[in-house]
């Protein structure tokens, strides 16, 4: 799906930044449209020539890449400036894995830089959906009918301890849990430390970990500080702002914000994000887990589904501009896991259960919370959605579609 997203941000646009976490084939997707790589992470003689002769750099046939172009926050207003001299769309592309510092003084890319989100990849792309029932197609109010791919929970468990990651496509689960602990192992001992500033790694493992155990759950500050300390006890306030600002800035967490809609009654709403990573994978590795632990606590492994299915909305719902928030009563506790919200205003809700026998339940709350919801501001929902990880799609009685996400796609 990258790829048609790039080429069409190319076609409008003198460059593109593509952005995500490591290891999600930023450079593999760049490097197939590119004339030049540039790798400024370990090209000393590319990273001189920006504060020497940078212009040299833009005499390279383009397409251009620039990767891991953060390591020299420079070339920011360098490729901003040159498109700007040089006539054409397409011209230069920057990948990074990491948001460069506060203190980098760039210019606003506007009119210049198009950009694009990479992430792990969802199961359409590695083959654990059919796609055959289309989310844009739901939100514009057509009936879900398509073939769902035959996965048993036991591999959907499967899919959420391996994740979307290119490199581990074909991994057993062991490999790919030996992969992502040396990931994880990576951000908490180089990625976090090389931000700028002095971090413990222990701190972070433990704040990894503290993020794992509490996925698709709203945000506690207050315990995640408290785990972050361990014996020695809560660390401050800042500090925990700012290992969670070095894991933002990595792309590794993705958290949904709460949804504050005008409501027909004085409902109280959470303001509280959900808590994600990028890909459920990580949250299972931080936590130690595989298959058979998840297996044994279905609760648990709910929550990391949830996760799942939120990475996989991310990736269809991307090319349509959507932006993804969670929903909460403050009072009565009624909760919708997520509202996926277009650009026009156009608006569903969406429930997820890993179990397809809860989608009574999810259909109810559903209807609870549309019902609260002030129509003539916001309008009617588009579609009323419970995503499982069952067999069988249909829509009920009720006007909500059922949807197994092994057969949802873009």
């Amino acid at each position: 799906m990258a790829d048609g997203e790039l080429q069409q941000r190319m076609s409008a646009i003198g460059a593109v930044l593509i952005d995500g976490p490591k290891a999600v084939g930023k450079t593999r997707t760049a490097q197939r449209v590119a004339k030049t790589v540039l790798r400024m992470d370990v090209d000393r003689a590319a990273r001189a020539t920006v504060q020497i002769q940078p212009e040299q750099l833009f005499m390279e046939t383009p397409p251009i890449v620039f990767d891991e172009w953060q390591e020299v926050p420079e070339l920011w207003n360098l490729v901003r400036r040159a498109v700007d001299d040089h006539e054409g769309k397409g011209l230069y592309i920057l990948t990074g894995s990491a948001r460069p510092r506060d203190n980098a003084r760039m210019h606003s890319g506007a009119g210049r830089i198009g950009r694009l989100r990479m992430r792990p990849m969802s199961l359409f792309e590695t083959g654990h959906s059919s796609g055959q029932i289309s989310l844009e197609k739901l939100l514009s109010g057509e009936d879900p009918s398509g073939r769902a791919e035959r996965l048993t929970i036991h591999d959907l468990l499967e899919r959420i301890v391996i994740g979307g990651w290119p490199d581990l496509l074909d991994a057993t689960e062991r490999a790919a849990r030996t992969w992502l602990r040396d990931y994880l192992r990576n951000v908490a001992e180089v990625d976090v430390p090389g931000m700028g500033l002095r971090r413990n790694p222990a701190n972070i493992e433990r704040l990894l970990t503290s993020l794992g155990r509490s996925a698709a759950t709203p945000l506690n500050l207050t315990a995640l500080a408290r785990d972050v300390g361990g014996p020695r006890g809560a660390v401050a306030s800042e500090t925990l702002s700012n290992y969670l600002d070095a894991l933002d800035r990595l792309m590794l967490l993705e958290a949904i914000p709460a949804w504050r809609p005008h409501m027909r009654s004085r409902t109280r709403l959470r303001t509280t994000p959900v808590n994600h990573f990028v890909d459920p994978s990580l949250g299972a590795s931080a936590l130690g887990v595989g298959v058979d632990e998840l297996s044994k606590d279905l609760e648990a492994a709910g929550l990391h589904f949830e996760s799942l299915v939120a990475r996989d909305l991310r990736v269809y719902s991307q090319p349509l501009g959507a932006a993804l928030s969670s929903w909460r009563d403050s009072r009565t506790g009624a909760e919708v896991d997520i509202v996926l919200e277009l650009p026009d205003g156009t608006w569903a809700g969406i429930e997820v259960k890993l179990g397809e026998n809860a989608a009574d339940e999810a259909a109810a709350s559903l209807l609870r919370m549309a019902d609260k919801i002030d129509h003539d501001r916001h309008g009617e929902p588009a579609a009323l959605i419970v995503i499982t990880g069952g067999r069988y799609s249909y829509k009920r009685a009720d006007g909500v579609c059922v949807v197994p996400i092994t057969a949802l796609g873009p």
